[in-house]
């Protein structure tokens, strides 16, 4: 078990996402930067779906109850094992007992813990991922435990690799999404040319972006949405839906992020300046 002592700002349990139930209205889920998800999971030898956890901008404190081996990845947090300090993208093998802290973040918002052969969490609906109308969780708290199972013997083919870091680019890169032909050239030419800078109004369902671009009086059906999905609300905000957001929507959809792109702006935080790049 993994004993949360300190749970921090807002740590979930996610994998690879909810697959096959959009058509009832549940969103995806799952880990909102999958670049580096996949990274920790791979020095693990873990399937690309193991469970891990994401710790969002304060990092929890937390006691290991088993021996196994751990990797770190994503944002920078100032991590430390019994007060010792460790770096991302290496493996660690924990003692039972050991102790990891998260410090000051220094880079980036979400950071990642993955321990080997993943967190055996609750499966519902084909996917470990917290998300509260479906498993009745939103985070963890003070005091949870976390299973997994014990791995004494692990013999990493690779036990540390350097990774060229995305935590500084700011240029989302976008391909376009059903509505963009019907949007004028003002638009158009405002959403590629203008900085934008994100709003503290940004969670795991949507981005919003503070600046606005011309108003419009498109009407639509409501539509199919996925994450990625940049939503342009009749006052000109635009909306970025993340690995929560819905899956239907009646405001244009204007252009859709890479999947590069989703983990880009999943890195980053209110105030953070990001443009977008038509490929």
């Amino acid at each position: 078990m993994l004993k949360v002592l300190k749970a921090g700002f807002y740590t979930t349990i996610q994998d690879s996402g909810r697959f096959h139930y959009r058509n009832k209205g549940v969103p995806v889920s799952g880990v909102m930067d999958e670049m580096s998800v996949f990274k920790v999971n791979s020095l693990l030898e873990n399937y690309e779906s193991s469970a891990v956890l994401e710790i969002t901008m304060t990092g929890p404190t937390l006691i290991f109850e088993k021996e196994t081996y751990i990797a770190l990845g994503g944002a920078k947090m100032s991590a430390t094992l019994n007060n010792l300090p460790i770096q991302n993208y290496k493996v660690y093998v924990i003692k039972e007992g050991d102790i990891l802290s998260f410090g000051r973040l220094e880079k980036g918002f979400r950071s990642y813990l993955a321990v080997k052969g993943g967190f055996n969490t609750k499966t519902i609906l084909g996917s470990k991922s917290f998300y509260k109308p479906i498993t009745k969780l939103n985070r963890l708290i003070d005091n949870d435990v976390v299973p997994y199972s014990e791995h004494e013997d692990f013999e990493p083919k690779i036990s540390e690799i350097k990774v060229a870091s995305f935590l500084d680019d700011c240029i989302l890169e976008v391909n376009k999404a059903p509505e963009f032909d019907i949007l004028n050239d003002k638009q158009l030419e405002e959403i590629f040319s203008r900085t934008f800078t994100v709003a503290h109004e940004n969670n795991r369902m949507a981005y919003q972006l503070s600046e606005t671009i011309q108003a419009h009086t498109i009407s639509m059906l409501t539509s199919a949405t996925i994450p990625g999905t940049v939503q342009l609300t009749p006052a000109g905000k635009l909306i970025v839906l993340m690995k929560d957001g819905q899956t239907t929507g009646g405001y244009p959809r204007a252009v859709q992020l890479t999947d590069k792109a989703i983990c880009v702006l999943a890195q980053k935080k209110g105030g953070d300046s990001i443009s977008f790049k038509l490929v």
